[in-house]
């Protein structure tokens, strides 16, 4: 469901530039009907400038160099020869496109593994847990985003995404810090009332920080031209997920994380032991089973003559040891 650029798939984009009255993508798309080309205006009226993609199609040998002359002829025959000039021309094999796909996932996979040791190094575990996991969703925010509106998956898009990445992470190291900090300052506080002062404390530099890094790239995306634009959009959505995750995502994963080692420990403390565990049978057993035995009189003195030659065996033991001493 991702639009590709011809960075990721394998295909022929040819930037022209075509000097005519009323010109616009569509106009050159309908002109490439028969070539099922994808047209993309990547100029402004004083400058028409147009990126052409065509999929490679392996069944057709010396791919590029025809379909670049058919372009041309088309383009020649519709608009003039005079109005129609070859800016650029890239070709990308399958091969190319494939390894690029490859490699680009091995090498965000590491950045992000990467990350997690740093954090877990400056850190613990938790927190470098809880990082991972918003960056995670800022990842999958932005490529759900270029997914369901269908904008151009490029080089450039993975530059945008691992610089949002980095953007997010910055912002949640800060949080991070500050509240690791009142942990030790703050002490008649529960840990979710510290992150929550935390949060205050740190909320003005991340929205300060946040709105003049958003005002920068909207002016790139305001007055930018063709994949220059594009990056800026992707920032864009980047910085306002990057900031609330940092606030609103990463913080509670570090909450969760705490209450659940609570709740560990909790549960070790108050876990019975099996002694315990038998006196607690015996005493909820019924009152039947533990019926006392009736006690005789005869039982009774029985018990008491024991007890007094027993005394009286001890006190002839003693005797005789004073006696073998002397």
């Amino acid at each position: 469901g991702f639009n590709f650029g011809i960075d990721f798939k394998p295909g022929l984009i040819v930037q022209v530039y075509i000097d005519s009255e009323n010109i616009n993508d569509g106009v050159v798309k309908e002109a490439l009907s028969s070539m099922d080309a994808e047209v993309q205006n990547v100029g402004s009226k004083e400058d028409p400038l147009f990126n052409i993609r065509i999929s490679e199609d392996p069944t057709v040998e010396d791919f590029r160099e025809k379909t670049e002359n058919n372009i041309k002829s088309v383009l020649y025959n519709v608009f003039g020869v005079g109005n129609v000039s070859i800016v650029s021309t890239e070709f990308v094999g399958a091969r190319m496109s494939g390894s690029l796909s490859k490699g680009t996932i091995i090498f965000t996979i590491i950045a992000l593994l990467l990350i997690l040791v740093y954090t877990w190094i400056r850190f613990h575990l938790n927190y470098a847990v809880s990082a991972m996991l918003a960056t995670i969703h800022d990842a999958l925010f932005m490529v759900g985003f270029i997914g369901a509106f269908q904008l151009e998956f490029s080089t450039a898009t993975i530059a945008a995404l691992l610089t949002i990445v980095g953007y997010s992470l910055n912002d949640t190291i800060v949080i991070f810090d500050r509240i690791r900090e009142n942990t030790h300052i703050i002490k008649d506080k529960s840990f979710s009332d510290t992150i929550n002062i935390s949060i205050t404390q740190s909320m003005s530099r991340t929205l300060i920080t946040s709105l003049t890094t958003l005002l920068a790239v909207l002016a790139i995306y305001i007055f930018g031209k063709g994949s220059i634009r594009l990056f800026a959009l992707n920032l864009i959505v980047g910085i306002i997920v990057g900031t609330y995750s940092s606030i609103f995502i990463a913080s509670n994963f570090v909450l969760s994380w705490q209450n659940a080692h609570a709740k560990r420990i909790s549960k070790k403390v108050h876990k019975p032991s099996p002694k315990a565990a038998v006196v607690a049978d015996e005493i909820s057993a019924p009152a039947v089973q533990n019926k006392p035995k009736k006690i005789t009189a005869s039982a009774v003195n029985q018990t008491a003559d024991e007890i007094a030659k027993a005394t009286e065996d001890k006190k002839k033991a003693k005797a005789k040891k004073k006696k073998k001493k002397k």
